[in-house]
C-alpha cells in the first residue's frame, strides 16, 4: 500500500503555502499544533489526504487508540498525518495544512514524500510552526523567531538567516529536503515559558497564528483564541501568585528579561516547574467542573 492516501485531489489552488506542525519534540505546550488546528477550523479546511503510519511510526511510542462507535463497536484509530486544503478567496494564496505527530522512522523518505506531494499540487512556499522551551516569563509577549535558509526569502520576508547547529527534529529535516528540492521554506518558533510547559499555551499559539498571517498573507478571525489566551494568563497569574517560590522565580525571570541578562544563574527551572504543575493539578481537583488550569 502506498503511504500517501488521497481522499481526493484538490484542483485550482492559488499559489498555495504548505503549513506544517508536528506534535512532540517540536511542539512545546502544544503551541504549534494548536495554532495549526485553529487556522484550519477558522478557514473551514477540508481533509484531502493522509499519510499511512505503518512505515513511519513506532506504535509503542505513538500508540493507536480504541474508539467506541455508537457506544458499541470498537474501532482502532491509528496515528495519521493529515493534509487539509483551505481556500481563502480574499487572500493572495490558499493554504495546505499538514498535521500529525513527529514520525519515528525513515525521516528522509517521509520528508521526500511531503516535498513530492507539495510539488504535485503546486506548493510555492513551505512554512513550519514550532515551539521551544525557554527561560522567559509568562507575563511577557511571546517571542516569535522567523528563520529561513534561503537568502532571498530572508530578505523578502524579513526573517533571520538560520545559523543553528545541533540536534534537530523532523522540522529541520523537512527544511533540508525543501532546500535540496529548491522549494522556498521558512520556520516560525514560539518561545514558551519552561515552568508552565505541561499546560497547553493558547497565548503562544495565538502569537504563531499572528506571525503566520503576516508571512503568508492570510488573515483569520482569532477572537476565540484571544479569549483563551487572556483566560490562560489570568489563571497562570493566579497560580503563580499563590506560591511565593514560584512568584519569586518569575520575578527573577522578569528582571533578567528587563536587563537582558543571562539567566543561567537562576534557581532550577525543573524544580519550580514541578512545584507549579503540582499546584495546578491540585487546583483542578479542588475546583468544580468547567474551571481549572488553562487548556
Amino acid at each position: 500500500m502506498q503511504p500517501l492516501q488521497w481522499d481526493y485531489r484538490p484542483d485550482g489552488l492559488r499559489a498555495p503555502a504548505l503549513v506544517c506542525a508536528f506534535k512532540g519534540w517540536n511542539d512545546a505546550a502544544d503551541a504549534a499544533s494548536s495554532a495549526l488546528t485553529f487556522v484550519g477550523e477558522a478557514l473551514g479546511a477540508r481533509r484531502f489526504a493522509t499519510i499511512d503510519p505503518e512505515e513511519f511510526y513506532d506504535f509503542q511510542a505513538t500508540r493507536p487508540r480504541i474508539k467506541l462507535v455508537e457506544g458499541q463497536t470498537r474501532a482502532i484509530e491509528w496515528p495519521e498525518v493529515e493534509l487539509y486544503e483551505a481556500r481563502v478567496p480574499r487572500a493572495p494564496r490558499d493554504l495546505v495544512l499538514l498535521s500529525g505527530a513527529e514520525p519515528s522512522f525513515r525521516w528522509r523518505t517521509f520528508t521526500s514524500l511531503i516535498v513530492e506531494l507539495g510539488e504535485a499540487i503546486g506548493v510555492q512556499l513551505v512554512v513550519t510552526l514550532g515551539a521551544l522551551l525557554a527561560d522567559v516569563p509568562h507575563t511577557r509577549d511571546i517571542a516569535i523567531t522567523g528563520l529561513a535558509s534561503d537568502p532571498a526569502l530572508v530578505q523578502r520576508l524579513g526573517l533571520t538567516q538560520s545559523t543553528y547547529e545541533g540536534p534537530t527534529g523532523i522540522v529541520g529535516v523537512l527544511h533540508g529536503a525543501c532546500q535540496a528540492a529548491g522549494v522556498p521554506s521558512a520556520s516560525l518558533w514560539a518561545a514558551v515559558p519552561h515552568y508552565i510547559a505541561a499546560a497547553p499555551n493558547p497565548k503562544a499559539a495565538l502569537a504563531l497564528v499572528r506571525k503566520l498571517e503576516g508571512l503568508v498573507g492570510v488573515v483569520v478571525d482569532a477572537s476565540g483564541l484571544e479569549t483563551a489566551a487572556v483566560e490562560y494568563e489570568r489563571q497562570v497569574n493566579a497560580a503563580v501568585q499563590s506560591d511565593p517560590d514560584v512568584a519569586a522565580f518569575v520575578e527573577r525571570l522578569e528582571r533578567a528579561a528587563r536587563a537582558e541578562e543571562d539567566p543561567t544563574e537562576l534557581p532550577s527551572g525543573e524544580t519550580i516547574a514541578r512545584d507549579l504543575m503540582r499546584f495546578l493539578r491540585q487546583r483542578e481537583e479542588d475546583e468544580p467542573p468547567g474551571s481549572g488550569p488553562p487548556s
